[in-house]
C-alpha cells in the first residue's frame, strides 16, 4: 500500500468526532504520511477505509444508530477483514462482548463484540468525576500518556488473547486484541498524537 491511498474513517454518528479527525491529521502529518481522514455515516463510506476510530460519546445512543444504519455488521465485517479499529471511551463500550452498570446490571445494549473484553459504563463516576491522569503505556515508549477520563469505562475482565496495555489503580484502561485496540480514556483530548501514531502503524502495515 503506497502511503498516498491512506483513508482514515472516523465514526461520524455522535461523538467527540471533529477531536478526533484534527488528531489524526497531526498524527498522519508526524508520521510523514499523506492521507484523508473521513467521515464514516454509512456502511458503504467504510470502502476503501484502511483504519477506523469509533470515537467517545453515548454508547447506547451510538449503539442503536449502528443497528438501524447497518453500520453494526458492516464494522463487524470491516473488523474481520483484518482492518484495525480504535475506540475509545464509548467506543471501547462498543466493542465489547458484554457490558455492564454499576446501577442497572447487564445493559443488554447492542455492541460489536469484537473484543472478548466484558466491561462496566460510567466506572469512575459520573460528568461530575471526570478526570486527568498521567499514565504508563509501555508501547508508546517511557513518555507517560496524558489520560483524560470523561464517564470512562473500565474492562472488568478479558479472554485470554486479549492484552492489557494501561492500568490505573489496578483497573484495565487500555487493552489490545489482534487488530481491534480500546482505551477507556479520551487520547484525541491529550495533544500528544502517540496513540494515533499506533493506530496509523497498523492501519498502514502491508
Amino acid at each position: 500500500m503506497s502511503n498516498s491511498s491512506v483513508k482514515i474513517g472516523v465514526l461520524a454518528l455522535q461523538g467527540a468526532i471533529e477531536e478526533h479527525v484534527q488528531a489524526t491529521k497531526l498524527a498522519l502529518k508526524s508520521l510523514g504520511i499523506e492521507g484523508e481522514v473521513l467521515w464514516i455515516k454509512k456502511p458503504e463510506h467504510l470502502e476503501g477505509i484502511q483504519g477506523l476510530i469509533i470515537p467517545g460519546g453515548e454508547s447506547t445512543v451510538m449503539g442503536r444508530l449502528m443497528e438501524t444504519s447497518g453500520l453494526l455488521e458492516a464494522i463487524k465485517k470491516f473488523a474481520k477483514e483484518g482492518r484495525p479499529i480504535l475506540g475509545t471511551c464509548s467506543g471501547m463500550v462498543l466493542l465489547a462482548r458484554e457490558v455492564y452498570d454499576r446501577v442497572v446490571g447487564k445493559t443488554g445494549q447492542p455492541t460489536l463484540k469484537l473484543m472478548d473484553i466484558t466491561v462496566e459504563r460510567n466506572a469512575f463516576g459520573r460528568q461530575g468525576e471526570s478526570f486527568e491522569r498521567d499514565l504508563e503505556i509501555p508501547l508508546l515508549g517511557e513518555k507517560k500518556f496524558k489520560g483524560v477520563f470523561i464517564r470512562a469505562p473500565i474492562i472488568q475482565s478479558m479472554g485470554g488473547n486479549v492484552k492489557p496495555l494501561c492500568h490505573i489503580n489496578g483497573k484495565i484502561v487500555a487493552a489490545q486484541q489482534n487488530n481491534i485496540l480500546a482505551t477507556s480514556f479520551h487520547p484525541e483530548l491529550a495533544e500528544d498524537t502517540r496513540l494515533h501514531e499506533f493506530f496509523l502503524k497498523k492501519a498502514t502495515e502491508k
